[in-house]
């Protein structure tokens, strides 16, 4: 059988990814609020601040940024997709802020000058990258000494089983292993010990890391698998799925199906997850 896999830059960087995003984007605001303040707080903005938010995607966490900062503060919006970006302006506009400016830009090669910005975020999206050794290397080289680079990642398989369990089926059928820690990855970096390694490679102090837990809500079992068949789904399910057979991918459903079972009820669909927040300081 033919490879139809897609890398995860030509899936990210289509129309329909940035629509699903968008759309999704009341839903992952209540899901990561408590996690995305954790953030934050690690980040340790001032008013006034100069920021970077890398991988802004359709901007939600960047006009959050902007109203922490103040009018007198400024936050850059970066991310490789101009269709994430489309949505960001579109938030920004609604949001009625003028302190936030966006530009399209590959997180390994950021296109600013050294200790340009006083903290750098990074929202799920560390453990995606080609290379995260070398994303975060930009990310140390841009921020001034004293400010705070911080990221948010999925922690491990077993504690984010609405996508882990659907991979772990696909693997499985597909008859091929799950991509180890020197792979990017949705949980490559899932991981404490070797998230925090990663920041003291690059030279950060004071490096620490915690997790924070939430719940990903639906209406119904079949709303939450419709969501994983979408174009929003990960790229890597989507990658195992379309080399699967008519036959295979019907089993790989109707297994993944059974495994969320245990995530419905009366009340909807909920099932668990944790990301990893870590921090350091140039």
């Amino acid at each position: 059988m033919a490879d139809n896999s897609r890398d995860f830059t030509s899936i990210y960087q289509t129309d329909e990814r940035a629509d699903h995003w968008a759309r999704e984007k009341v839903r992952r605001q209540e899901r990561v609020q408590a996690s995305t303040e954790t953030l934050m707080k690690a980040a340790d903005l001032r008013i006034g601040d100069r920021v970077l938010d890398v991988a802004a995607g359709t901007g939600d966490l960047a006009v959050t940024i902007a109203q922490s900062v103040g009018s007198g503060g400024h936050v850059v919006a970066v991310d490789s997709s101009a269709k994430m970006l489309a949505h960001a302006e579109k938030a920004i506009r609604e949001a009625g802020l003028s302190n936030i400016e966006t530009r399209v830009m590959n997180a390994e090669a950021l296109e600013f000058d050294e200790n340009s910005f006083n903290a750098v975020i990074c929202r799920m999206a560390l453990m995606l990258f080609g290379n995260p050794l070398t994303a975060l290397t930009e990310m140390h080289r841009v921020v001034k000494p004293g400010g705070t680079v911080s990221a948010m990642v999925w922690s491990s398989a077993d504690k984010n089983p609405f996508h882990g369990l659907p991979l772990q089926i696909a693997f499985r059928i597909k008859n091929i292993p799950a991509p180890g820690p020197d792979k990017s990855g949705l949980f490559a970096l899932g991981d404490s010990e070797r998230l925090e390694n990663l920041f003291r490679k690059v030279s950060f102090r004071s490096v620490s890391s915690q997790s924070s837990t939430h719940h990903r809500k639906y209406d119904s079992l079949q709303d939450a698998i419709a969501s994983i068949k979408s174009s929003g789904g990960t790229v890597a399910l989507h990658n195992i799925m379309v080399n699967l057979s008519t036959a295979e991918q019907e089993k790989a459903w109707a297994e993944i199906t059974e495994a969320l079972t245990q995530f419905g009820g009366p009340a909807g669909f909920e099932a668990p997850g944790e990301v990893l927040i870590a921090v350091g300081t140039k």
